[in-house]
């Protein structure tokens, strides 16, 4: 793919939400955990929710398009379109809610939040241990989803952190 996480970061004006944790893995496992598909299922998403279905395609152009249940028994749907695959360093994918077809369509609970999300993912191993850093910018967002994107920092924050948790978990069980 010719469009990097790096040429599309001028199209949002403020600051990106950055996350990175350290894992006791090597980059090899935590690749893997973040590129087939049962693994991901496995940690992916907030703690307490579950994955309970999920089609997968990892390469450049590929999408992973899954459910996400909440602890309350709601479902939403997601989807991530990879646009670069560097193993093992970095992957590049839009993010974005979808239908059950796969249809983009506006987080469930936040209506101005940005409709679709370039995330940048990248993978550091030193000693044995391994980083992976989370960077998130709205794509191609409007005013009301570039300010929907600040105002929701803390929760990006709780939500990766949460999410970040269950790697680890599922890293050291696995």
């Amino acid at each position: 793919m010719t469009a990097t996480g790096e040429d599309r970061i001028e199209e949002f004006v403020g600051r990106p939400f950055v996350i990175a944790r350290p894992f006791d893995a090597p980059r090899a496992r935590v690749w893997r955990a973040w590129t087939e598909r049962a693994g991901l299922m496995q940690w992916f998403g907030p703690k307490g929710f579950k994955i309970p279905a999920a089609i997968m395609d990892f390469r450049a152009g590929g999408i992973f398009h899954y459910c996400m249940e909440a602890p309350n028994g709601d479902e939403m749907w997601g989807k991530f379109v990879y646009r670069e695959i560097a193993a093992p360093e970095r992957i590049v994918f839009v993010t974005s809610f979808s239908d059950e077809d796969g249809a983009l369509t506006r987080h469930p609970s936040s209506p101005d939040w940005p409709l679709e999300m370039l995330s940048t993912i990248t993978f550091a191993e030193m000693d044995g241990r391994t980083t992976v850093m989370v960077r998130w910018v709205p794509l191609n967002a409007t005013d009301a989803e570039g300010r929907a994107f600040e105002d929701g920092r803390a929760a990006m924050e709780q939500g990766w952190s949460g999410t970040m948790d269950r790697l680890a978990d599922y890293l050291a069980r696995a």
